[in-house]
């Protein structure tokens, strides 16, 4: 189906967090895969369906053994399902074992992006050299979660210029790239100024919208408690969110293969 590519510039603004209200959200079945390359949080964060720790020996790191020398390995395999239901690829615990994956990255992305299920990927910090680049490449989107402050999207621009080239940002057969900002949902002008900075810079980068920064409303919404926070700013937040990723996509697609 869909794979989709989460991540940030510089520090924790709330990739995490934004992966999993939307991955509550998503209208389809849907894949929270934590692919962190400086180690991932899901084992810490979550609890198996018998209520025991999630493990660290099934995900990530088996998916990568298994297609270790191009070998075929199904994905199903190596996901674990949480106690709300959510079906999820366990992170990397260290970086060294980022390292360990080496030349399984290719194949990795190739099993998330051929899957029949969406997936959303949460890419940790992102930057040139990355060793998640080669699920980035094979994304259908590639959306950047940044503060709203100006310090960090002056940072998150910078990266963004040193991905341009590489990612080929802009090209009808480059990877779509947009920004969402965690904040407050009621503040436009940060979507706007966001729009503005990018563009000024020459960069051809979607602003998308903010998303409330709420960890504890995304708890309660991955415990399927969702009707009674359906008013809340988090839940219209990533609604509005999840259709702007999906028509961003759809008209990439529509622009690609009209350019064929």
């Amino acid at each position: 189906m869909t794979l989709i590519s989460f991540a940030s510039a510089k520090g924790s603004p709330g990739v995490t967090q934004t992966v999993a209200g939307l991955a509550a959200l998503w209208p389809r079945d849907v894949i929270m895969a934590d692919l962190d390359p400086i180690g991932g949080d899901t084992s810490v964060r979550y609890r198996a369906q018998d209520g025991k720790p999630l493990s660290l020996e099934r995900g990530l790191v088996s998916l990568g053994a298994a297609l270790r020398g191009g070998k075929p390995a199904e994905l199903e395999d190596h996901l674990q399902t949480t106690e709300d239901g959510m079906s999820t690829l366990v992170g990397v615990s260290s970086p060294g074992q980022v390292q360990g994956l080496g030349t399984t990255w290719p194949h990795i992305a190739a099993a998330l992006q051929t899957h029949p299920v969406d997936v959303l990927a949460d890419c940790g910090r992102f930057a040139p050299g990355s060793p998640v680049t080669p699920v980035i490449e094979r994304s259908a989107a590639l959306v950047f979660v940044a503060r709203s402050d100006m310090a960090a999207l002056a940072h998150l621009r910078e990266r963004l210029l040193a991905l341009q080239e590489p990612l080929r940002i802009g090209a009808i057969d480059g990877v779509p790239v947009a920004v969402v900002l965690v904040g407050d949902p009621r503040d436009s002008r940060s979507v706007d100024d966001t729009a503005r900075l990018l563009a000024a810079a020459g960069l051809r980068v979607q602003s998308l919208g903010v998303v409330s920064y709420d960890p504890k409303t995304v708890q309660e919404l991955q415990s399927g408690s969702r009707r009674s926070l359906r008013r809340s700013l988090l839940v219209r937040s990533l609604t509005d969110i999840t259709g702007r990723i999906q028509s961003m996509i759809a008209s990439h697609d529509r622009d690609y293969q009209e350019a064929r």
